[in-house]
């Protein structure tokens, strides 16, 4: 293949997110194409961490604008080799499950009309991540009981169970029954202290599991993380404190440690499971930091997105 037109676009599409919604979403994506007359591909991922080599052949062959269309786990494979390419615009058009990090840009889980004439009016804005132990996360990462919950649906293989939103909802049932607080050490540049965590999350967006604002103040753009540090709560504080989360009232709690920083380092007496975006992993120390404008990406200007003036 030659060298691509500037404006040219390309759509990476995950078959298989949401259920099989985001082939649905192919032909209204053609006639998005030729409504528009642009000059564009669509190419289809086929395993876990295709779109990380898709977005990566894409910068070379010389598109301008990568879109995902998927949910928030391909979309960070496919943001991977995007971090500070600076003539490059990014993209995602929802077509997962739970969908939380299309909050961070204003748009719906699901789009009309109106939703994509917004995204082809290619209003952008320098977005910044965050990393942590070299891996790249756009919404937020997790230590504790979200995690736990998040390892529970995955094998020793790290492959996903099986078992559906029951299994699932199951999972979180056990762990806040069951979960057992680990002692850490949290290091940033305003906050020196040991504590007990049943959750703490470190983020860049407002959103997680579809509907917990576990970060309600966080700024997409501002250069900082947003850390929401839950100390140890016995089995009837948990359920009260978690029924505050999805307004976000949380954090007013006395139990709730909530700060801004552009860095942090968290340190456990053994491995523990953490996750990046959804994707889970384990560590025992966590070296974690914004990057300040790493993506250009299209948001709905109109829409409540999560960016400062």
């Amino acid at each position: 293949m030659g060298e691509v037109k500037p404006e040219k676009w390309i759509f990476i599409v995950n078959p298989i997110a949401g259920n099989g919604f985001a082939k649905t979403l192919v032909p209204e994506i053609e006639r998005q194409i030729n409504t528009r007359s642009l000059e564009a591909d669509i190419v289809f991922t086929e395993r876990p961490g295709h779109a990380t080599e898709l977005s990566a052949q894409s910068v070379e062959k010389g598109y301008r604008y990568i879109i995902c269309v998927s949910g928030d786990g391909t979309m960070n494979e496919m943001a991977r080799p995007l971090i500070d390419i600076k003539n490059v615009t990014v993209g995602i058009i929802p077509a997962g499950t739970g969908n939380d990090f299309i909050q961070i840009l204003g748009f719906p889980h699901r789009f009309g009309e109106k939703e994509w004439d917004s995204f082809f009016g290619i209003n952008t804005i320098a977005m910044d991540a965050g990393i942590v132990n070299e891996k790249i996360f756009l919404n937020g990462m997790g230590l504790g009981f979200d995690a736990q919950v998040a390892a529970e649906n995955y094998s020793e293989s790290g492959e996903v169970k099986k078992g559906g939103p029951h299994k699932y909802i199951w999972h979180i049932i056990k762990t806040l029954l069951f979960f057992r607080e680990k002692r850490m050490k949290i290091l940033s540049d305003n906050d020196h202290h040991v504590t007990d965590c049943f959750i703490n999350t470190i983020a860049n967006g407002r959103r997680f599991a579809g509907g917990f604002f576990l970060t309600p103040k966080a700024m997409a753009n501002d250069g900082l993380l947003d850390v929401c540090s839950i100390k140890r709560l016995n089995l009837i504080q948990r359920f009260r404190l978690l029924l505050k989360v999805p307004k976000g009232e949380h954090i007013l709690d006395k139990r709730v440690n909530y700060f801004q920083s552009p860095s942090i380092d968290i340190e456990f007496t053994e491995k523990v499971p953490f996750h990046v975006d959804g994707e889970i992993s384990f560590a025992d120390k966590f070296s974690v930091k914004v990057l300040p404008g790493a993506l250009n990406i299209i948001y709905n200007k109109d829409g409540n997105h999560f960016f400062g003036n």
